[in-house]
């Protein structure tokens, strides 16, 4: 089932412009988000072909069915949260039905992990970015050999700069290990291709071992870092797949304010610890912002990353402070919801 065939089949419930043009932190360069309701054909619903959601290939179009829609309600997420909170006029339709669903049985404590501790979460992912836009990651990959040192006049000397003394090549060199001491290795060598190599190609993730003459003569110890060179490939996968990954024109606006994090994350960060905070206060969600010109500041980078730290540890003291004396519903009522569920798609239905 595609969007087009809700629309068709007029399966449609509910039809709200969201995100940033909801809160009314949009700018000329912010795109259309739609989210919705739609309702299953009651064929569909009573077999196995039930569809929880839909979406465009670009995820900035979304619907919700009935049941999936109320399931994320009681669970008091965010984004379904907003859309049944939407403004009167980003609403594009809307069945009369869907009025009975009272967001006084829904709002709860809940709030206080789905909106706080996920804006909390953001700031982790903010300082992540930040350290990759810092900290980029070479495009050519290295090796074990980048890893490996050798035992030098009292110290430790890179392998690759000690083979340049030597003017010796690795493919030659011969490892062994060293009993009952980990990572260490004897460095064997010689020019008649007897050996492995220290790794037997350069695309290698480990290093080599080789069968050494009895009378060989030993030349070094060798220290290979295999728990560096672990940690480096993770780090080289994680980058290069953000690299891959990013959204370019948000990446593009993070360098041109200079700022090094990631603005529009940052504005939504706070968005949702100050909707925490009101929800806890109020008991209620506030969809379109009243401090826009703060979040806006935010995303144009206007503030330094360290100052929005600070600020951030404050507002998160003052949404735990809030929640605890909140005297919103410790929980949703899940047995009103699973009525009002029950009862407009028995309706609807009919």
């Amino acid at each position: 089932m595609t969007i087009e065939d809700l629309k068709s089949k007029n399966l449609i419930l509910l039809e709200c412009i969201s995100g940033s043009k909801a809160y009314g932190l949009d700018t000329p360069s912010s795109d259309t988000d739609i989210k919705g309701v739609f309702i299953l054909p009651e064929k569909e619903f009573y077999t196995s072909n039930y569809i929880p959601q839909i979406s465009n290939s670009s995820n900035d179009i979304v619907y919700y069915e009935l049941g999936r829609y109320l399931e994320l309600l009681a669970l008091n997420n965010p984004n379904i949260l907003e859309l049944l909170n939407t403004p009167k006029n980003c609403i594009l339709q809307k069945h009369p039905l869907l009025d009975e669903i009272d967001t006084q049985y829904i709002i709860s404590k809940l709030c206080k992990n789905t909106f706080g501790k996920f804006a909390i979460s953001q700031l982790k992912k903010a300082r992540g970015l930040k350290k990759k836009i810092l900290n980029p990651v070479d495009k050519i990959k290295k090796n074990p050999l980048d890893f490996c040192y050798i035992n030098y006049q009292n110290g430790a000397l890179p392998l690759k700069k000690w083979l340049a003394l030597k003017s010796w090549h690795h493919q030659n060199c011969g490892l062994v290990n060293i009993p009952n001491m980990k990572d260490i290795y004897g460095l064997y060598y010689s020019e008649n291709d007897i050996y492995n190599g220290i790794i037997k190609h350069n695309t290698s993730n480990s290093i080599a071992l080789s069968s050494i003459p009895k009378d060989a003569k030993q030349e070094a110890l060798l220290y290979y870092n295999k728990d560096g060179y672990s940690v480096y490939c993770k780090e080289y996968k994680e980058y290069w797949d953000w690299v891959k990954n990013r959204n370019e024109s948000r990446y593009q606006n993070t360098k041109s304010h200079g700022k090094n994090y990631d603005a529009k994350n940052m504005m939504h960060t706070f968005r949702l610890l100050e909707m925490a905070i009101e929800i806890a206060i109020e008991g209620k969600i506030n969809v379109k912002r009243n401090d826009r010109p703060f979040l806006l500041a935010i995303k144009s980078g206007q503030y330094e990353y360290q100052d929005l730290m600070n600020l951030a540890k404050e507002k998160q003291v003052k949404m735990e402070d809030a929640f605890k004396h909140s005297s919103i519903r410790e929980l949703p009522d899940t047995s009103w919801l699973k009525n009002i569920t029950y009862s407009i798609r028995k309706r609807l239905y009919k």
